[in-house]
Order: structure tokens, then sequence, then C-alpha cells
């Protein structure tokens, strides 16, 4: 949950992808045209398997069950879509970093271990994340509902959306003293930051 290293994530795909055989070169053959620029100014969505408007239908069904906001939900997973989800490559970075997180929600082992108790995916384990993204976003949902029932009632200029975007970057501790009045840390400005762009594409994912 926490960006910033999507250099070594790359590196880690790079190192995966030259140990792949993928046969001859074919033979090169005349560039085609370059396409005409777009003249939409809205960002690409990602094209793999694991790009957030995929998991519409998951986002809606956990966050309503948890109580939370589906378009918060969808844009944490846009957030959290800065690095490759691929499973095989989530795990070759752990082994170079044991604290990383892990599915489309990039959580940490503590946040989901914490989060399971008492739910219905007690039984699951953090490990399968990278294979199971409903169970991510299930897990992820869920975090979020713990976080909004740690906050107070204290006024605040944040609200409580950004408030919860603070605590899933950064822990409830830290949510906790935003919500106090203390000025969140780089971190967590730019996550909540990053948010609010996400909001509209979120927005249009769960349409």
């Amino acid at each position: 949950m926490r960006p910033g290293r999507l250099a070594a994530v790359v590196a880690v795909s790079l190192v995966v992808l030259a140990g792949c055989d993928f046969g001859e070169p074919a033979a090169r053959s005349a560039p085609s045209p370059a396409p005409a620029p777009a003249t939409s100014s809205a960002p690409a969505e990602p094209a793999d398997d694991y790009a957030p408007p995929r998991f519409a239908g998951p986002v809606r069904t956990h966050a309503k069950a948890a109580g939370v906001n589906p378009v918060l939900l969808m844009a944490i997973l846009y957030n959290e879509s800065y690095k490759p989800h691929d499973p095989d490559l989530e795990r070759a970075w752990q082994k170079l970093d044991p604290n990383a997180a892990f599915g489309v929600a990039n959580m940490h082992k503590a946040a989901f271990d914490d989060t399971k108790q008492g739910r219905s995916f007690a039984d699951r384990d953090w490990t399968e994340l990278p294979d199971d993204p409903d169970l991510a976003i299930e897990a992820a949902a869920w975090y979020l509902h713990d976080l909004r029932a740690g906050l107070s009632t204290s006024d605040t200029k944040y609200s409580r959306d950004d408030l919860l975007g603070v605590g899933y970057n950064a822990g409830p501790g830290h949510m906790a003293a935003v919500a106090a009045g203390e000025r969140p840390n780089a971190g967590a400005s730019s996550y909540v930051a990053q948010l609010h762009e996400n909001w509209r594409r979120a927005r249009q994912a769960l349409r």
C-alpha cells in the first residue's frame, strides 16, 4: 500500500521476462504509419487482466457488504495499480522485500490478518491474495470498514473518505492523528491527492 518502489518492481519484471524463451524473432516488416494522436485528455486505462475496471462487480458487492463507498474502494485500486499484479511477479518481488504487499489492493500481511478476524474469509491466508483478486478486494473493503469505525466524530477539514485514504496508506494511527488536526505526512498527502485524481475514473468504472 506504499508506492515508491516502482523502479525496483519493473526491474524484477525484467528479470522474470529475461528467463522466458520467446523463440526466433520474426522477419522485419515495413513500419506501420503512426496512429493519429488521441483527442481525449482522459488517461488511458490499464490493458492487463488486473486493470481496476475489470473488478467493478466485486467492488460494488464488497463495498456494499462492508458499508463503505464503492468509489473510494475503486479509486484505491487505481492508486494501487502503479505496480504489476501478476502473481509470479508479486511473489518474485516479495522474495526481495519480505515486507511487500500482495494483491490488487496491495495489502500487507499484518493488515490482512487483523481484518480477517471474525469474517467470512477468516480461514484464508495472505499468500492467497495474488491469485484471488476477489479476496483482495473483500479484505480491502473490510479494512476500510474497520478504519472508519476507528474515526472520531470530531470536526476536521478532511472528508471521511480522505481520512480513510490516509489510513489505508499510512495506517490507523496516522489517520487518527490527522483527524485530530495533525498534518498528513508527505506519503499520505500524495496518496490522497492521487485518490482525487482517480475519482472520476473510479466513478466511470462503476457505471
